[in-house]
């Protein structure tokens, strides 16, 4: 899919959400207004940035597909956004990342040890927003998800360094890191409306499957693409320790030279040959290929989620987010 289509594509998954989208970067924006001058600047370091705003769209979307017309998704929206900038945040500390979305992460700017603070405002503020809202089973939810997400990254960091991780080990990680806010942001609309349960835990397992497949496609982007499109260095999951799926592929598949080259890698957190080479390896074994097909099947288990809601252009903005997500570089 070529540069052009695939903004297309993301100008027609915004196009019916687009007011409320802006409402959500307005609502951003005012909550990170402070008396404290360095959260005022941080805060427009990280909105200078941008970022695809993914999960607040599909929550619009959602709540449109729902048919609810008021202001509360949007409040919802800019929460969960904070949320996900909130984890991001800790991430960078975590990662020692210099880079994020192209510029300069905000810990090598401001330190670490503000940078905790602001990731931890963050998370608190999110949480002072929704109850401001004032409906618990959203806060309930809220906070189920973020003690899971801080429990993936508990996991992330038991399991950094290791290549005898396992596939359940990793699917468990994402599930807590990734896809269970995924899952949080499409099921919060089915609180604005009366809705069967059976029905709202449809939308969340519409939500937690694309989020495994945006991890995976993130997995491969890391293979894939480069510092100019991604905005981070490539390979830089496995320099950082981390064996995602593709090498956890080719493990089995490998000779013991490689397995070894692979163990020694993710352990120094080093490249002490060319890094191609991981590339090379894990074409070899096919295991970009097969990432993408088990990225298409929980596509596939998102899509089948959406089959008791009736045919709307929402309906059809969701599906097409399914498509977005596979097709994605960056």
């Amino acid at each position: 899919m070529t540069v052009n289509e695939q903004l297309s594509r993301a100008e027609r998954l915004v196009d019916l959400i687009a007011p409320k989208l802006q409402l959500v970067e307005e609502e951003l924006r005012r909550n990170f207004q402070s008396q404290i001058q360095t959260i005022h600047d941080v805060g427009q370091h990280i909105l200078a940035g941008g970022g695809k705003r993914l999960r607040p769209a599909l929550l619009l979307l959602v709540s449109k597909m729902l048919r609810y017309d008021g202001f509360r998704d949007v409040v919802y929206g800019a929460v969960i956004e904070f949320i996900h900038t909130a984890t991001l945040v800790h991430d960078d500390i975590i990662d020692e990342a210099a880079i994020r979305r192209g510029r300069t992460s905000i810990n090598y700017r401001w330190g670490n040890n503000l940078t905790v603070l602001v990731g931890d405002y963050l998370y608190t503020h999110s949480m002072n927003m929704a109850l401001a809202e004032g409906n618990l089973e959203v806060l309930r939810l809220l906070s189920n998800v973020t003690i899971r997400m801080i429990e993936g990254e508990i996991l992330g960091l038991e399991t950094n360094g290791r290549h005898d991780i396992t596939r359940d080990d990793y699917f468990d990680i994402v599930g807590r890191k990734t896809a269970a806010l995924f899952g949080a942001c499409c099921r919060i609309p089915a609180y604005l409306v009366e809705m069967p349960e059976s029905s709202a835990t449809s939308l969340f397992n519409y939500g937690f499957n694309l989020g495994v497949c945006f991890q995976l496609i993130d997995d491969l982007l890391d293979f894939t693409s480069s510092t100019e499109v991604l905005g981070k260095p490539a390979l830089s999951d496995l320099k950082e320790g981390k064996v995602t799926l593709p090498l956890l592929l080719a493990l089995p598949r490998a000779t013991e030279s490689e397995r070894a080259m692979i163990a020694r890698i993710a352990s120094t957190k080093t490249f002490d040959g060319d890094p191609a080479d991981i590339l090379r390896l894990v074409q070899k074994y096919d295991c970009l290929d097969e990432t993408r097909a088990i990225a298409r099947d929980y596509a596939g288990r998102a899509r089948a989620a959406l089959t008791p809601f009736a045919d709307s252009p929402a309906k059809e903005a969701l599906e097409l987010a399914l498509d977005f997500v596979l097709d994605r570089d960056r």
